[in-house]
């Protein structure tokens, strides 16, 4: 979520696919090392171009912020861009431009992740960076009060001044969870923002910066060993600290449906945001789920976009997201949210009877062969292509090395989409995409809300 587009190098497209012999599957080459410190380093190494990704995710997110600081993880990413007592501000950003590449990072429910891709020529002096930065900071007021007003932009540009707003992420969070760890604004409040102080950013550092908190990913033209030998040169001599356990933010699925109606001035038709809580990472339904969440909303040929779009001719479009993250990145309660805008002409109801009609022939009638193994082929291509760019790779490994303890999940999530059977779907379907489970925000322009007829006084 940082203020900052990803250029990506020419040439990160043709990294090599390594082919298991009789298969489609791409086997990944992943090594992984963990230091004293307890820094945890992943590489793919690929020659197929001299260019490296790397990836430095932390263990911390939104969920494990302070209460009464909202924002407070998203705000520290910011910071961490603001220089140290070794790297002035913006010498970050000058050493890796200056050596042909581009960095980023962004904060999500359960991680906080920094990205770099550049020439395989500036892996040290990145891994340098990084390390230094893991340390300490330039804590001062002056970058504090910088990046509090930066953070509150970016809320006004991407949240209260855009239509919409981030109703189908962010407040249907804040309606369907119960733990205020899983129902706050990660963005965080203008208030609770400001009245974070020096003390609060140095104590956030020390208590989850740590070298055995983080995961050092990194793929492209290395080898493990030059890769394990200069993690250890730059991160080796950083000392653990202590990280604090984390609370109890487990929940169980809904019992009770929930709907709530908001207005907004910004928008011209209205749209709707249903949610239901996904099946916990791990659990035998969570790629089950994942290939139900694709059937039903992932592209033109979905369930949904067929039924609604085009069928009834209800919505004007149909998308899918869950959370803030992906269906193999969270490690706490998260929604698959389905979100449509839908005609003046129709109404919340007659949507969502048409979404639950959808849902119930999937529970009857199960998926034909044909359909599913389009689906899945489609998931698996996506998989993959998301692999090939090195900077992704090395991100999406050091992320699943942090939420699941095993970079080698990425080399078993195809053969999980693979198994998925249709009395798999059916039984999902019936199991989470119920009425019980389900939140609801019907978001209409204001002016729609304005035209409508008072309700009648009640009789006596």
């Amino acid at each position: 979520m940082r203020a900052r587009h990803l250029l990506l190098l020419a040439g990160l497209l043709l990294a090599s696919a390594a082919q298991a012999a009789g298969t489609d599957a791409w086997e990944l080459p992943i090594a992984t090392k963990t230091l004293d410190n307890g820094l945890t380093v992943v590489v793919s190494e690929d020659h197929s171009a001299p260019v490296v990704g790397v990836s430095v995710v932390y263990h911390v997110g939104m969920r494990l912020e302070p209460r009464d600081r909202t924002g407070f993880a998203h705000l520290f990413e910011h910071l961490m861009f603001e220089g140290t007592p070794n790297a002035k501000e913006g010498v970050f950003d000058r050493v890796i431009s200056g050596g042909g590449g581009r960095n980023n990072g962004s904060t999500r429910p359960d991680f906080t992740n920094y990205i770099e891709t550049a020439p395989v020529s500036a892996l040290e002096p990145i891994l340098w960076l990084e390390a230094d930065r893991m340390k300490t900071l330039d804590f001062n007021p002056v970058t504090l009060k910088n990046q509090q007003d930066v953070v509150k932009e970016e809320i006004r540009v991407n949240v209260k001044n855009q239509p919409y707003g981030g109703f189908m992420w962010i407040d249907i969070g804040q309606q369907a969870f119960q733990k205020w760890e899983n129902n706050h604004d990660g963005y965080g409040s203008f208030e609770d923002l400001e009245t974070a102080s020096l003390e609060d950013v140095a104590a956030f550092h020390r208590d989850y910066y740590g070298p055995n908190n983080a995961v050092l990913g990194i793929a492209g033209d290395v080898t493990p060993e030059q890769a394990f030998a200069m993690a250890e040169k730059y991160f080796g001599g950083i000392p653990a600290r202590k990280t604090p356990a984390a609370p109890d933010y487990r929940e169980g699925l809904n019992t009770e449906e929930k709907r709530v109606q908001q207005s907004d001035a910004l928008a011209q038709v209205p749209a709707i945001a249903a949610a239901w809580k996904m099946p916990e990472r791990g659990s035998q339904d969570q790629a089950p789920m994942a290939v139900l969440g694709a059937l039903l909303a992932n592209g033109d040929a979905s369930r949904l976009y067929q039924g609604l779009v085009k069928g009834r001719e209800l919505a004007l479009n149909v998308e899918s997201l869950y959370g803030l993250t992906s269906e193999w990145e969270y490690d706490g309660p998260t929604l698959f949210t389905v979100f449509a805008l839908y005609k003046p002409t129709t109404d919340a109801d007659a949507v969502l009877a048409a979404i639950d009609e959808e849902i119930a022939r999937i529970e009857r009638e199960g998926v034909d062969d044909a359909t599913l193994a389009r689906v899945k082929t489609a998931m698996l291509a996506d998989w993959y292509d998301g692999l090939e760019m090195f900077l992704s790779r090395a991100d999406t490994l050091a992320k699943l090395q942090t939420i699941w303890g095993d970079a080698n999940v990425a080399n078993q999530i195809p053969g999980w989409i693979e198994g998925v059977t249709s009395d798999d779907i059916r039984r999902v379907a019936a199991t989470y995409l119920t009425d019980a489970n389900r939140t609801v925000i019907d978001r209409k322009p204001a002016a729609m809300l304005q035209q409508q007829p008072a309700a009648p006084a009640a009789k006596n």
